[in-house]
């Protein structure tokens, strides 16, 4: 059946029936190796002349599910799971790239991110030049013929800079349709944006987020066309990280999907109300929300997100030193790493989830010492208030 609603994809699209006992949830196949029948059927299997299981580091049946679920809903050909979203990035740039490659990265990514391209593809021989992608020249006066990738967030870890997802892969392309134009979709999710309907090649996400939505799953996808999610998963991920996501890991996710639609509208309806509070309240500085009018990439982001998601940063007017007297009062909120969980998490990036950033490179990523990242939860949002309330009463 063809299904239009995301909602409705979330929770049908890619489901297996179970014909032995009639399981209305996926079951969890938690077995490390299949049975052959026979042989031949084993060679078979391996030689790729037959379809079918063979052991669960090259697919397991509830990971199937997810993946056929997570395409659904990306709009994909085909998905490959993984164990972290790290685990993603790295199975698709080492299947992506090779010796003598460059690539162009935005400058504001995800800490592990930014670690894995200052530090780990160089190891290897690929370049990554950084720029601010908010401004298209600085990309196309980046691009050489050596480049093999260009990769951003829209929006931005921790900072929430909106980047034009379409501009980005036209631009791209038209230098050399062979670049593969990477997005990390995971603060939108596919709810909000779907990066692959604006012209890029493979969207990924760290599953741990919205996707599973409950704080007990790590896990990472990517989505794009068949014949290259069949590359990274051969090469990638079978070979090169071995970065497998469990079955249970994967049932956890099937579980969360089918509250994805519900969670987003409250998480985006509590952020909205926590913006007003927070650009209302006098010892707030500077609020970053593409929500915001104000917000540089406001209308890029009402052009290409369907809403403006949970996610925001703001600075204290007292600085770095307020800012850590905020979090240590927290009681409700959680001060805490991560984001896309039912509790309202806060955090300090620049000692935190961007640490493998140096003080030039904070700089230079405009992530000051004393900006807090806030994933509103689910709670009801005058629980929230009254917790940043008490708090703000003891800075």
């Amino acid at each position: 059946m063809n299904y239009k609603g995301l909602s409705t994809k979330a929770i049908h699209a890619g489901n297996m029936k179970d014909t032995q006992y009639g399981s209305l949830t996926m079951p969890i196949h938690q077995t490390s190796t299949f049975i052959f029948d026979n042989c031949k059927q084993g060679g078979d299997r391996f030689a790729g002349l037959e379809s079918g299981h063979i052991y669960t580091r090259l697919g397991n049946p509830t990971t199937d599910a997810l993946e056929a679920k997570l395409a659904a809903l990306e709009g994909s050909e085909a998905c490959v799971a993984f164990s972290s979203g790290m685990g993603a990035i790295a199975s698709t740039l080492w299947t992506l790239c090779k010796q003598g490659d460059h690539i162009v990265a935005d400058k504001t990514l995800y800490g592990c991110t930014f670690a894995l391209l200052t530090e780990g593809m160089t190891r290897y021989g690929v370049e990554t030049t950084f720029v601010d992608m908010s401004n298209i020249d600085n990309l196309k006066n980046a691009l050489r013929k050596e480049t093999a990738d260009v990769l951003f967030e829209s929006p931005a870890h921790p900072t929430m800079k909106i980047i034009d997802v379409k501009a980005v892969a036209d631009t791209a392309h038209a230098y050399n349709p062979d670049i593969k134009v990477m997005v990390d979709n995971t603060f939108a999710t596919p709810v909000l944006q779907q990066p692959l309907a604006l012209g890029c090649d493979i969207v990924m996400h760290s599953a741990t987020k919205f996707l599973n939505g409950h704080g007990d799953v790590i896990a990472g996808c990517v989505c794009g066309d068949a014949d290259l999610m069949s590359e990274i998963r051969l090469l990638g991920l079978k070979d090169m990280t071995g970065a497998v996501i469990g079955p249970f890991e994967s049932f956890l996710i099937i579980r969360g999907l089918k509250t994805l639609g519900v969670r987003m509208e409250r998480h985006a309806s509590n952020a909205l109300k926590m913006v007003d509070y927070l650009q209302s309240h006098p010892a707030v500085d500077k609020v970053y929300f593409p929500g915001l009018e104000s917000h540089p990439g406001h209308e890029i982001a009402k052009k290409q997100m369907k809403s403006f998601g949970s996610i925001m940063a703001f600075e204290l007017k007292g600085g770095k030193e307020a800012a850590i007297k905020l979090l240590d009062n927290m009681q409700m909120c959680k001060l805490a790493v991560s984001l896309g969980d039912p509790e309202t998490l806060i955090q300090h990036p620049a000692s935190m989830t961007h640490s493998t950033y140096d003080a030039a490179a904070l700089k230079e990523a405009e992530i000051s010492e004393g900006l807090v990242r806030l994933s509103v939860g689910l709670e009801n949002i005058e629980d929230i208030i009254a917790d940043f309330d008490q708090s703000f009463a003891q800075i």
